[in-house]
């Protein structure tokens, strides 16, 4: 909550604009000042934060525009403010829902201004009650989260649900993009842990002299520029889950930390001594084959056992079939709804040129994909134009679409025509071809 929209209905201009002054010294109040309760009624379509109510106005009581308030918006906290010191005028307001009633007097401005803060700092825990309620139903319903119906993605949800019921270690593979953190999560916010902590660290962004001091914590004075204790990502995650991404990209020396860290369930800070116990769920990701790596020498054996627990192997995105329809229109609907514009469909023509990219980057690349078609899509329908796919490797877009042997040689063909002048001798030594081949796609109007 960044402004607080603030309606002060006072009928004494004076007065109300002198607390409309001295409210608005604070940047992030809005005051809108009126002096009767009709205006304050026609303009509760603006929606404050907080109403400040003069307790004698000219057309109607404070009492029954307090009742005409809460019949339209029973969440509004009101303040009266009054000229009569009567205490069971104000137990009476207070017992209505008022938050807080106030006399006139030299000290109002200061007593309004205290009152408006504390109702702010209660509005802000609400609204983050309410923000994590919402995340927190997001995340419990993993179904909703991970979109598909694939017979592979079909497997994950199997998986997740028996991840969710144990404490065993779940290591994720995968390729880039295919959503590993999405997974960690999930199997996180639907277990008995969910209510504590969910720690992710990425051990391709951590540099390796720091990567210690991140897992285990440091007390203060134990190297240089440790100013202060600080607290490690397994202390961190004690009760919750500790989700170690990229697990592959670890030092081989820390390898051997890690493992007697797992196996004792205790951290020992740097430059300390005591021992801390920890009880922290493990779920480790990688987009590479750590069997492979343990056969390499990069990756230990004895740890490879210690995590590798339950495996959910992700599915490639062009293994999915028509989850990529289903995840595109999710994102498409994401799109609009951030940016609140009119709902975007896919035309027919552009959902089968999605259906054919292989997609490489996987959800990653799809979400960037649709992001970008929204934008330039015209009429709120994406067409064929709109979409594109801007691959890394140039051989994806070129084998994208399913074309016969003499198609994909034609083009071939055609490229090096445009590049040497559609000089055909030249063409035909730079493919090693005879001059014949490219003579009859031409007469045959291929090329």
């Amino acid at each position: 909550m960044c402004v607080l929209k603030i309606f002060l209905v006072e009928d004494d201009l004076f007065f109300g604009e002198t607390l409309k002054y001295h409210l608005q010294l604070n940047p992030d109040f809005e005051v809108h000042l009126f002096q009767t309760g009709k205006d304050c009624l026609i303009n509760l379509y603006e929606k404050p934060d907080i109403i400040c109510l003069d307790f004698g106005l000219p057309d109607i009581t404070g009492d029954k525009l307090l009742k005409k308030i809460q019949e339209t918006n029973d969440k509004i906290p009101i303040i009266i403010i009054s000229g009569q010191e009567d205490i069971e005028v104000a137990v009476d307001f207070l017992k209505s829902g008022a938050k807080d009633y106030i006399v006139k007097s030299n000290h109002t401005k200061d007593l309004l201004w205290n009152s408006i803060l504390k109702i702010r700092e209660n509005l802000k825990l609400v609204q983050e009650v309410e923000e994590l309620k919402e995340k927190l139903e997001q995340k419990f319903s993993f179904e909703k989260t991970i979109i598909g119906q694939s017979d592979s993605i079909k497997s994950v949800f199997n998986k997740i649900n028996k991840a969710i019921n144990t404490n065993i270690n779940v290591s994720i593979t995968g390729e880039t993009g295919t959503g590993k953190e999405v997974v960690a999560k999930a199997i996180h916010y639907n277990s008995d842990r969910k209510n504590k902590p969910f720690i992710a660290v990425n051990m391709a962004a951590i540099p390796k002299d720091l990567i210690e001091s991140v897992f285990f914590g440091h007390e203060k004075g134990a190297f240089t520029g440790a100013s202060e204790r600080s607290i490690g990502k397994f202390e961190q995650a004690d009760g919750g889950t500790i989700f170690l991404d990229e697990i592959a990209e670890l030092d081989l020396n820390l390898q051997s930390k890690l493992l007697r860290v797992l196996q004792e369930r205790e951290v020992i800070r740097l430059g300390g001594t005591t021992r801390i116990k920890f009880n922290a769920r493990l779920i480790i990701a990688t987009h590479k084959d750590l069997s492979q790596e343990v056969k390499k020498g990069n990756f230990r054996e004895d740890l490879f056992y210690r995590i590798i627990g339950l495996p959910i192997e992700l599915p490639p995105l062009r293994e999915r079939g028509n989850d990529t329809l289903l995840l595109a229109k999710y994102f498409i609907d994401l799109f609009t709804k951030e940016n609140k514009i009119k709902s975007i469909t896919l035309s027919k023509e552009s959902k089968q040129k999605l259906m054919k990219y292989p997609f490489y980057g996987n959800i990653r690349e799809l979400k960037s994909v649709i992001d970008l078609a929204c934008v330039m899509c015209e009429e709120n329908e994406i067409l064929l134009d709109d979409l594109t796919f801007t691959s890394i490797n140039s051989n994806d877009m070129f084998l994208s679409e399913e074309k016969k042997l003499k198609e994909y040689t034609a083009e071939i063909i055609l490229h090096y025509l445009k590049k040497n002048n559609n000089d055909v001798i030249q063409t035909a030594k730079k493919l090693d071809i005879g001059k014949s081949t490219i003579y009859n796609l031409i007469q045959s109007k291929i090329v």
